[in-house]
């Protein structure tokens, strides 16, 4: 998987009594500070972190700790191969850390849903919403249970009908038995105790049907795997998701970065959308004339993707959010074997012009 996955890894305590300041831009519609009419329900967010627990129960129920410490130890390091390299790695990454970012990108994904909907509508097939989503560096399956959980979302409340999702997630380390986990934890019935009554086993249903929610892993260091190779797995994307991944794609090579960015921008279509998310803050260093300069993530990224074509002069893209700072924090109510933290975030959401 991109290196990305090594942000803000450290316990961090502080945030859960630190004030947030909402620094919220808004370029299209309202901001995207968190709205209690629209905050998912505690029982969802419940069901979201039981996926993990019941995926990965037996690394949960062993000593997770010192198996953890020595991923922290490989990613400290920036030694991504060792770190990323075994299965049982994988699996302590993905108990301890994409539970609680799940339930933070399910919490954007419903507050930019009604972008979602635009987006996937302006591809709408014979019957009903069906669109296609890729997960750049979405290996570590956060962003698979966000996406049940925000189809679930749609499918309790009523308040629109949930589309039919295609989910693709592309990442550079051999996430497959990971992916399958929590594939599987979000398309069938949870698992319940044999004391269980009637009324709870009639009442037992998975997150999202599995005709709903159909869930790909592709390994591809996409960096440096031929654009053609990709082409395939980003063809008619809807939705496109880059979530705390871009930042360390800068960090490992700029031309690089940017060079797939204007690819991605060739590939898909008029009215797809782009969700960035990263840490607050990020900076990337460019080498220019022989110095060495630092840069704000968003301002690279947005003068890769607002400058217009050379040819038409129109642009290619169009911002129409974006948060410098924002905050998901954890209910404490929430029940999961080991300590998850809050997640601080930058967000920014862009739609393809024609």
């Amino acid at each position: 998987m991109p290196p990305s996955k090594t942000r803000n890894l450290s316990s961090n305590k502080k945030n859960k009594s630190t004030v947030p300041r909402d620094a919220a831009k808004s370029v299209a519609e309202p901001s995207t500070s968190q709205d209690p009419r629209t905050s998912i329900p505690i029982e969802l967010q419940q069901l979201l972190l039981n996926i993990f627990k019941n995926s990965f129960s037996e690394r949960l129920e062993s000593d997770i700790a010192p198996l953890l410490q020595e991923v922290k130890g490989h990613l400290y390091n920036r030694d991504f191969l060792t770190a990323f390299g075994r299965n049982d790695y994988l699996e302590a990454y993905a108990a301890r850390w994409s539970p609680s970012r799940a339930l933070g990108y399910a919490q954007v994904l419903i507050d930019i849903k009604e972008h979602i909907f635009l987006a996937i509508g302006s591809f709408k097939e014979h019957e009903g919403l069906h669109g296609k989503v890729v997960c750049l560096g979405g290996g570590a399956g956060a962003e698979i249970v966000a996406l049940g959980g925000f189809h679930n979302f749609f499918s309790r409340t009523r308040e629109q009908q949930p589309p039919n999702l295609d989910v693709v997630a592309i990442d550079i380390a051999n996430w497959s038995q990971v992916v399958e986990k929590l594939r599987d934890g979000v398309t069938t019935a949870p698992p319940l105790s044999k004391y269980a009554s009637p009324t709870a086993k009639a009442a037992n249903a998975p997150l999202a049907r599995p005709e709903s929610l159909n869930v790909a892993f592709n390994q591809h260091d996409i960096l440096n795997t031929d654009f053609s190779e990709l082409a395939s797995s980003l063809q008619d994307a809807k939705f496109v998701t880059l979530m705390f991944t871009l930042n360390e794609l800068y960090s490992t090579s700029l031309p690089l970065t940017q060079k797939f960015l204007l690819n991605l921008t060739a590939c898909l279509q008029q009215g797809a959308l782009l969700l960035v998310i990263d840490s607050p803050g990020s900076y990337s260093t460019v080498s220019l004339n022989d110095t060495e300069k630092k840069y704000p993530m968003q301002w690279l990224l947005d003068h890769m993707l607002l400058r217009s074509d050379e040819k038409d002069k129109v642009p290619t893209w169009t911002k129409v959010l974006e948060n410098e700072s924002r905050w998901f924090r954890l209910p404490k109510s929430l029940n999961y074997p080991i300590d998850l933290e809050n997640m601080r975030y930058q967000l920014h959401v862009y739609k393809r012009c024609a």
